[in-house]
């Protein structure tokens, strides 16, 4: 992640929903304090920052805010990312072309190299 585009779309967030940064930090739930940090680029979003955002604006993709790809506002029939919706399907024939009932997946949970992680759920 680009820290100087991650700004970038915040700020877009912003004018997009007409907030100020103390009234967008009250609504996601998170001290005013740290919305100043991440615009001034003194501190990097936290996990549980982004999925904050996530869960408050609906319109807001997982992969337009983390890594600019994909649209803003995106259309709220649009699946997270393909990706993510081709993991989350369940498969309807195996290779061997047997029918395959397999429960659905509700949860993914990536672990990077650098002990972070990331989680997309389903939903």
């Amino acid at each position: 992640m680009n820290q100087e585009e991650f700004i970038h779309r915040l700020r877009e967030l912003l004018r997009y929903y007409e907030l100020s940064a103390s009234s967008f930090a009250d609504r996601i739930g998170v001290q005013r304090s740290s919305i100043s940090h991440l615009l001034t680029g003194r501190n990097k979003p936290s996990l549980e920052f982004v999925l904050k955002i996530l869960d408050t604006f609906s319109e807001v993709d997982f992969y337009w805010l983390m890594k600019g790809e994909g649209t803003f506002p995106r259309n709220s029939r649009e699946p997270h990312s393909p990706a993510l919706e081709s993991l989350m399907a369940t498969p309807k024939k195996s290779a061997s072309k047997k029918e395959v009932r397999s429960p659905s997946v509700e949860k993914i949970i990536l672990l990077h190299s650098d002990g972070s992680f990331t989680i997309y759920s389903e939903g």
